[in-house]
């Protein structure tokens, strides 16, 4: 099962199968993360949306759980800019869908999530707590922030979606690379959501980087079994990273509407829309995504400011039972989600690579 790269890097992550459970923000709990790395893998839990004071929390969590591995997962996004004419349309386009639910859009959006770019609460919190892991995603935090974090023995991953943001990951010195597919649900990881993306699937990326890029690669995007890590590990792929898999498992913490939509028909037409958080995300086909179709990029606010008004008119649905405006991320594989403990998925997958 585990060629030299998989063996380098189970031993640099101190785990015994090479699957990582995706570090979904609101969706992967400290019972997910501590029960996938008490099954061999490498369980996570993403903070950007928690702030210092939760982040600790869940840390604790988990290791009251488990002593294994934990992989804590930080946005290093550049800081949104305001733009008070854009966001105030905005409102004004998505009232009548409040309106419709019984409700009222804020007045004002804000900017809901600190970057870790310009955290120095949650660095110092990191650099304390030590987890044995440290992953960025949309981008990289700048050099200062990263050896302070190496110097205290934690192991750096980045997300890249191209050649490009890979090598500008490896001259920053992180130990691993996700190569994260278009097939990927949720938030694309790309540095900078307004430039081209060249969209590459998870196999042609896994198999570029495995061969252009000299550090382990960790594939990420439609991969829901062993038979999918398997794939990816053909390709030169060290591990796999699965985020979909995990989101009808019993620790995660998905509403019931987002499970229920998983095992719909709506996982067979996952969409890729900026409206719902004002960046590129894989989302299950739902009213927030037909809310997205055909309006421009440059309409919806920037990120993560969008996604105030995105999670308060979630809430006004989930008031009168419509969960339509969830954030319902999912991958291309979404139809092979399964219903199970998380600790048994992981256990599931590794049989099936075998």
């Amino acid at each position: 099962m585990a060629g030299p790269r998989t063996a380098h890097l189970l031993d640099l992550l101190n785990i015994e199968l090479p699957v990582v459970q995706a570090p979904m923000a609101g969706i992967s709990s400290p019972a997910m993360a501590a029960a996938v790395s008490d099954a061999g893998g490498l369980g996570s839990i993403g903070v950007g949306a928690a702030g210092v004071v939760g982040a600790r929390k869940m840390i604790a969590e988990v290791r009251a759980r488990s002593a294994k591995p934990l992989n804590v997962n930080v946005f290093a996004h550049q800081p949104a800019r305001s733009d008070a004419g854009k966001e105030k349309s905005w409102i004004e386009r998505l009232q009548p869908r409040f309106e419709q639910l019984g409700g009222a859009p804020p007045q004002a959006l804000d900017e809901i999530y600190t970057s870790f770019a310009v955290d120095d609460a949650m660095l110092a919190m990191l650099i304390e707590e030590r987890p044995a892991v440290v992953s960025l995603h949309f981008g990289l935090a700048d050099p200062v922030r990263l050896r302070a974090l190496r110097e205290a023995g934690i192991i750096l991953i980045a997300t890249a979606t191209s050649v490009t943001e890979a090598s500008l990951a490896v001259a920053a010195g992180v130990h691993a690379i996700v190569a994260q597919g278009y097939e990927a649900g949720g938030h694309r990881g790309m540095f900078d959501p307004d430039a081209p993306d060249d969209q590459l699937g998870t196999m042609a990326l896994t198999r570029i980087l495995a061969e252009k890029i000299d550090l382990p690669i960790i594939a990420a995007g439609g991969i829901m079994d062993g038979g999918g890590v398997s794939a990816a590990m053909s390709l030169g792929a060290a591990a796999a990273q699965l985020g979909t898999a995990y989101v009808a498992t019993d620790e995660s913490l998905a509403d019931e509407g987002y499970r229920a939509a998983l095992f719909s028909d709506a996982a067979n037409h996952t969409i890729v829309t900026r409206a719902i958080s004002g960046r590129p995300a894989r989302s299950l086909a739902n009213r927030f995504t037909q809310i997205g179709v055909g309006i421009e990029d440059a309409a919806i606010p920037a990120y993560p400011i969008a996604y105030d008004l995105g999670k308060a008119l979630h809430a006004a649905g989930k008031k009168v039972g419509e969960f339509g405006y969830g954030a319902q991320w999912a991958g291309q594989g979404a139809p092979l989600a399964r219903k199970m403990p998380a600790g048994a998925l992981t256990r599931a997958i590794a049989s099936e690579m075998r």
